[in-house]
């Protein structure tokens, strides 16, 4: 059984010893160059984004973070991971110009922070956890709580790519211990949901599966017209 264990000698607060003063101390000069960019004689650019027009650029982002992870370039995912970084930031001073409720990146990472604290008090308060399966498990009810949730789908994006989103929906229900099996015809839609089921059975994230069996193709393909064959 797993249970927390008491902050090393020295912590300054329950969450565990302070970090050392060069930690984080990039992401207050990014807050610190966002804060010139988008103030007056700033970037005509910047200055001109709203939460909207961002939008797709937070997305592209979010996909090449996805893509750095398969490629296994880790100076590309260092990379890739500071231009979503920016995207957070960037929203966050978007919102702290808000003309009646303003908030920034510091509400954003208190937000976070407590969050975190809230949803692993095996870690930072007395409550025991058999396994990560029972953290899991834990993380979900602490969810519905905190949101006031009455269904087990409440909260799934519907913009979330269909397999990703075919997952995320049979975890919920498997947790609910509701019957996924779709009714219907044999479509596409329902062999492929049927297959995702399959892939998260099996331990494999069906999105992912999909992915990088898409990439290897893609690498192929362009090794074969490269080499003119």
């Amino acid at each position: 059984m797993t249970r927390r264990t008491e902050p090393p000698d020295g912590a300054t607060t329950g969450l565990g010893a302070a970090p050392g003063p060069e930690l984080g101390a990039a992401v207050l000069e990014l807050v610190a160059v966002m804060d010139r960019l988008r103030s007056p004689g700033g970037c005509p650019w910047d200055a001109e984004q709203t939460h909207q027009s961002l939008a797709r650029h937070l997305l592209e982002e979010t996909y090449e973070v996805l893509e750095a992870l398969d490629s296994g370039d880790r100076d590309h995912l260092r990379e890739e991971l500071g231009d979503l970084l920016l995207q957070v930031v960037f929203h966050a001073r978007l919102a702290q110009e808000h003309p009646t409720e303003p908030w920034g990146v510091d509400e954003v990472a208190r937000g976070i922070i407590d969050k975190l604290v809230a949803r692993h008090p095996h870690v930072f308060a007395a409550a025991e956890v058999r396994d990560a399966a029972h953290v899991e498990a834990n993380w979900e009810r602490h969810k519905v709580a905190e949101k006031g949730r009455t269904s087990v789908l409440d909260g799934i994006p519907a913009a979330m790519p269909a397999l990703a989103r075919a997952d995320k929906l049979l975890g919920r229900l498997d947790g609910a211990a509701v019957d996924s099996t779709l009714a219907g015809d044999d479509s596409y839609g329902v062999r492929l949901f049927a297959l995702a089921a399959e892939a998260r059975a099996a331990g494999v994230d069906p999105e992912g599966a999909l992915r990088s069996a898409v990439t290897a193709l893609a690498q192929r393909v362009d090794e074969t017209q490269s080499t003119g064959q």
